[in-house]
């Protein structure tokens, strides 16, 4: 059985109070993905000590810190990934937390994309591996399937650097579930389930009463051997018109418990 989490993109205007107030309405995620954005309950100015203390917070309530979920694009152009990223690998030191997720990104100059994530990665994976925090790869953006993201990690070739699976992300480029748990096997450290309405509608649906294979996703995790983390990724961040994010997890639950 996975651990179950919860990311805070679904309850993006949450304090510390509210995710612990969420965490045991729910009763059964014992698992917090934290955003890192402006605006929310951890920034990437957050600091040493109030960082500490949001770790120690949800520790003491029995919630593990999962994931920092940064928006650092290892496959741009900017100067400052290299910077960036060892900056956000303190900050989840701080608050326990095992990995911080990357995206590709490098949109901005399509060529060389490969390249670039496959250098800034290489040159992290030593201040990863110094932190006691790893860095995993989203199936996103320019790297949509697990082929594209088990093709830059085994590139890399660092145990520092691993994989992120985004349900709908590769089912959506067309990636047969077999394939993608198959690619991503040897690097996947954390999982996010979520649920849409269509391939070209991504609006959040209820996980079950969408389109995603969800049932096909957790019956691969099964196959490979999985037993990290499963975390519920609710849009509400993006599409504040969505079901409250205590309704989304009782049917996460229903999903993975049928």
């Amino acid at each position: 059985m996975n651990r179950r989490a919860f990311s805070t993109l679904g309850c993006p205007e949450a304090s510390l109070a509210d995710v612990l107030r969420l965490a045991r309405a729910d009763g059964r995620c014992t698992g917090v993905e934290l955003r890192c954005a402006d605006g929310q309950l951890v920034t990437p100015d957050t600091g040493e000590r109030e960082a500490e203390a949001i770790g120690a917070r949800l520790a003491a309530a029995g919630l593990s810190v999962i994931c920092l979920a940064s928006y650092v694009q290892v496959a741009s152009t900017a100067a400052a990934v290299a910077a960036d990223l060892e900056r956000h690998l303190r900050l989840a030191a701080r608050l326990g937390a095992p990995y911080v997720r990357v995206f590709g990104g490098g949109a901005e100059q399509p060529d060389g994309r490969r390249e670039r994530a496959i250098r800034n990665l290489a040159a992290a994976a030593p201040a990863a591996e110094a932190a006691g925090v790893g860095i995993v790869l989203e199936t996103h953006d320019e790297f949509l399937t697990g082929a594209a993201v088990a093709d830059v990690l085994g590139a890399v070739g660092s145990p520092s650097v691993g994989a992120v699976w985004d349900a709908v992300n590769p089912w959506r480029a067309g990636e047969p579930v077999a394939e993608t748990a198959a690619a991503l096997e040897p690097w996947l450290r954390h999982v996010q389930f979520k649920d849409v309405a269509s391939a070209t509608d991504l609006s959040p649906v209820l996980p079950g009463r969408g389109v995603l294979p969800l049932r096909d996703i957790r019956a691969a995790l099964d196959r490979i051997g999985y037993r990290g983390w499963v975390s519920l990724e609710w849009e509400r961040a993006w599409y504040p018109g969505a079901a409250p994010l205590g309704e989304a997890l009782g049917a996460f639950h229903r999903v993975l418990d049928a």
